[in-house]
């Protein structure tokens, strides 16, 4: 949906063009993240999307906000693929869940499990959401060259900040905790709340998305161990997207392959 200048959600002008996305949550990170493109500028704000535009490499990289979600994520890739958008890397925060995940850690989510409702308006509950090959490739490469602690693995997305931190509270709790058990006993290494939503909407429109985020606690190895470390400086995490996405501009300036 467009009105006859701007796209109906997240309001950018629809003679916008650009083939690259950073998409954070929060509408506050985003003209820290564009402080790093050339002659960033704001685009358009409105409600939880707000848009910076710069260039990366002589590309024009848009970051836009998506809010808090799956819903309010979707939009923005919905929108901003109907802009010429291909490329599409997640910047995000997430609360550990594997004993070896850290506070101030990066986690690169291959793949999301789909505890949310978004991704099921796209695709069936059996088709996995998962990140493209390539972007995960980048964005492993340039956390190694920075010399950060990452891991690479599945997260888990949710709709309930609060069923997670909360469950006993909830009438469903039962089912909560039961599914939580089940993830971290598969690996799962962190819980957020965008990914799956983002990577069903990547894969519906034929475009390609991954997702890079900062841990700023660990739940569990704080009730484990007693570790009540937290970290809320989002840069490592911005600094691995901003590597990896100007290898990618730089790989397809080059003719090369990403996957």
């Amino acid at each position: 949906m467009m009105n006859e200048e701007r796209m109906f959600h997240i309001g950018l002008p629809t003679n916008i063009r650009a083939r690259y996305a950073i998409l954070p949550g929060d509408p506050g990170r985003v003209p820290k993240i564009a402080a790093y493109l050339d002659g960033a500028h704001l685009l358009a704000s409105n409600r939880e999307f707000c848009t910076w535009a710069g260039k990366m490499e002589g590309e024009t990289v848009l970051v836009t906000s998506t809010g808090i979600g799956g819903p309010s994520a979707s939009i923005a890739v919905e929108e901003l693929v109907r802009l010429g958008v291909d490329t599409f890397i997640r910047v995000g925060t997430c609360g550990g869940m594997n004993d070896e995940v850290r506070a101030g850690d990066v986690v690169i989510a291959t793949g999301a499990i789909r505890m949310e409702g978004t991704s099921r308006e796209y695709l069936p509950i059996e088709y996995p959401a998962v990140a493209d090959f390539g972007l995960v490739r980048a964005l492993a490469q340039s956390a190694e060259e920075l010399g950060y602690r990452y891991h690479t693995g599945v997260v888990q997305s949710k709709d309930s900040f609060y069923g997670q931190h909360s469950p006993t509270s909830m009438p469903n709790g039962e089912e909560l905790l039961r599914k939580w058990n089940a993830w971290i006993a598969a690996g799962c290494l962190a819980s957020e709340m965008e990914a799956a939503a983002i990577y069903a909407t990547a894969a519906a429109r034929g475009v390609r998305a991954a997702t890079v985020l900062h841990v700023i606690w660990n739940q569990m190895r704080r009730d484990k161990f007693g570790d009540k470390e937290e970290s809320h400086d989002v840069d490592r995490a911005i600094q691995v997207a901003l590597a990896a996405l100007r290898c990618v501009i730089r790989n397809a300036s080059d003719g090369k392959a990403d996957n």
